[in-house]
């Protein structure tokens, strides 16, 4: 319907393009992308499985290839967080969905927001359910099944 303008999310699997999702901050990067820690060459996920579990090395450098994901004590991408800030700012509505809101600094975008309607659908209460205007305590998965677009 031309509503979703875009998704800002903490997963690294892909399945927000694969369910055809345009724009997506990955905050956390993906698996489906992959680099040479030396000379940066990059890999997509199928040259990576195909590896059989051994640790990958770049064809051109010999260096260690990584997943495009921010491990643990690694910062978040500066442009990545820069658009999903814009993006929040910008949203009439905000739903946020299937998230604790307890992991940071992810939780903390949501201060961004200043639009007319945040609606937060998680299966548990969140430390933010009494800024929003709808609180739906579903699994998100079962709240969408719900859901008929005509």
């Amino acid at each position: 319907m031309g509503k979703l303008k875009a998704i800002v999310t903490q997963n690294i699997d892909g399945l927000h393009q694969m369910a055809g999702s345009k724009t997506v901050y990955e905050l956390h990067g993906s698996v489906h992308r992959n680099y040479c820690t030396k000379c940066h060459k990059f890999f997509d996920l199928d040259s990576m499985l195909a590896l059989d579990g051994n640790i990958p090395h770049c064809d051109k450098c010999g260096g260690v290839v990584k997943p495009d994901v921010v491990l643990y004590e690694e910062g978040l991408d500066n442009e990545v967080i820069e658009g999903a800030v814009q993006a929040i700012r910008e949203a009439e509505v905000l739903i946020i969905g299937g998230t604790s809101l307890a992991v940071y600094p992810a939780a903390s975008l949501i201060d961004y927001f200043k639009g007319d309607a945040l609606v937060v659908i998680n299966r548990d209460k969140t430390p933010r359910d009494k800024m929003a205007d709808l609180v739906i305590n579903e699994p998100i998965g079962t709240v969408f099944e719900q859901i008929r677009v005509e």
